[in-house]
């Protein structure tokens, strides 16, 4: 079994093969092709199986990396993939569109020894791609039926997380959405060059078949008030992710052309998804032919660069006022807009936005430079005198991040408790709100944050409602393991 293992010395590190960019420019497909099995079981026999695996405890859900990859090293692969999904619900999307530069792969002990990191990513999505191949992944199969029942507040990755631990153990379980399909920004957020919709259909569809009734078009505050889903359920949990925009304010940011970054996704997304957009296809949410600015640094920044190339954009650039290496977006993605044609402009923001209320025409921007630390440690960006230049611009994104709606405005629940930051406060032993029976996961909690630790939050947010109607109906709780 050893001699599997630890050819990270003699085994060059290699990823699945990537398509060309003037191949790929030109539709929204992922751009990465499969590995085949004995390329992910050559790259999975690079782990170096060390005594304190630093890829698991950053993974959020802290996946046993090392041994499915042993596993697959061995060609046990459906044992590797029935390890690999034990602790993750959506084990191929996390391999598709997690940032595994910062997280697993970032701390990989061969990596930090110089000799390339285990490319774990690639290998969790061969896994349960090839699961769902070959018939691995099993229909959703409900407990023994509890007669309690619980509602969802969101169809996003902590909602559907917690929705098919909760149905596993028993209890009926009807998710909330107010979009038309299930998924959230897995489905309307993340463009398909990252995340092609079937992979995310799939896993709606299991839950759906396996009893988890689903209710889309379904809007908390117009359609139902929370009291009226507290009083049909027995518990609730609220998981609707962030979707307000942070605003650029700078003089001209209301003028028509200026836009937020989850609008113009969306409307990507529907179109490539076949649905009528009369946004797009008048131009206020399409690129073609446009220079395009996009204000912020993050992956969604990097989403809509792309996007923008794919949609035919005469050029698009990216603005973000500190340097490469302080960037909060993947590398591997700002690596993979380069390769597409985007201009990123470092150390740089936007001044004001010039044209009038019917058209933005381009963007007066600020060359900067990075000060001395803030409270954080992280060196303050500020403004180099006498660094303006333009930029032509007929569209501009402002993906400058997200922020919670008003909830307790929006569903008629003045009494549910948010910070001063607006996500709903939980309890971080139960993630129960101030709300009996009322619980809260994923980044209505936490913030704007990743796909994983929505996964983790609401898989451990289904732990903490079994433990409370447990003791609702009068047992002994029991550990979700039961």
């Amino acid at each position: 079994m050893a001699e599997r293992m630890l050819k990270f010395t003699t085994v060059a590190r290699r990823t699945p093969e990537k398509r060309a960019a003037e191949e790929r420019n030109g539709d929204f497909h992922e751009i990465y092709a499969d590995f085949i099995d004995a390329k992910a079981t050559e790259q999975a026999s690079r782990c170096s199986q060390c005594g304190v695996p630093y890829c698991q405890t950053h993974c959020p859900l802290h996946n046993n990396i090392p041994d499915w990859l042993r596993m697959t090293a061995e060609g046990r692969l459906e044992e590797a993939y029935a390890l690999s999904q034990a602790t993750n619900s959506m084990p191929e999307v996390c391999g598709r569109i997690c940032p595994q530069d910062r997280l697993c792969e970032g701390n990989c002990v061969i990596e930090q020894s110089g000799h390339g990191t285990v490319t774990i990513g690639s290998v969790e999505r061969y896994l349960t791609d090839k699961a769902w191949e070959m018939g691995w992944v099993k229909p959703l199969v409900a407990g023994p039926e509890r007669g309690q029942s619980i509602g969802v507040v969101g169809a996003g990755p902590a909602g559907l997380a917690a929705a098919e631990k909760l149905r596993e153990q028993g209890y009926a379980v009807t998710v909330y959405d107010r979009h038309d399909r299930a998924g959230g920004l897995l489905i309307y957020g993340i463009p398909g060059f990252k995340l092609e919709k079937d992979v995310v259909e799939r896993r709606t569809s299991r839950l759906a078949e396996g009893g988890v009734e689903f209710k889309l078009g379904f809007e908390v505050g117009k359609d139902a008030t929370l009291e009226d889903l507290r009083s049909r359920h027995d518990a609730v949990l609220i998981a609707v992710g962030v979707y307000a925009a942070r605003d650029l304010t700078v003089p001209g940011s209301g003028d028509k052309g200026v836009v937020a970054a989850l609008d113009y996704l969306i409307a990507s997304n529907k179109k490539t998804l076949g649905d009528d957009v009369p946004a797009y296809d008048s131009g206020e949410l399409n690129a073609e032919g446009k220079d395009v600015v996009v204000v912020g640094g993050g992956d969604t920044a990097m989403d809509c660069v792309r996007t923008a190339i794919r949609q035919g954009a005469t050029s698009v650039t990216c603005l973000y006022r500190r340097d490469k290496a302080n960037m909060p977006g993947s590398l591997r993605e700002v690596a993979n807009a380069e390769e597409e044609g985007v201009t990123f402009e470092w150390l740089a923001a936007p001044r004001a936005l010039s044209g009038d209320a019917n058209a933005v025409t381009g963007v007066r921007a600020i060359r900067m430079r990075l000060g001395a630390p803030d409270a954080s440690g992280r060196r303050s960006p500020e403004e180099i005198p006498g660094g303006d230049f333009d930029r032509p611009a007929q569209l501009v994104v402002k993906a400058l991040g997200f922020e919670p709606e008003n909830l307790p405005q929006t569903w008629s629940a003045p009494e549910l408790k948010t910070t001063r930051w607006g996500t709903v406060k939980a309890d971080v032993r139960n993630q129960m709100t101030n709300l009996d029976g009322v619980f809260a996961a994923g980044d209505i909690v936490r913030g704007a944050s990743l796909v994983v630790w929505a996964i983790k939050d609401g898989r451990d947010a289904a732990d903490a409602i079994h433990r409370y109607l447990k003791a609702k109906a009068g047992a002994p709780a029991l550990i979700a393991a039961e």
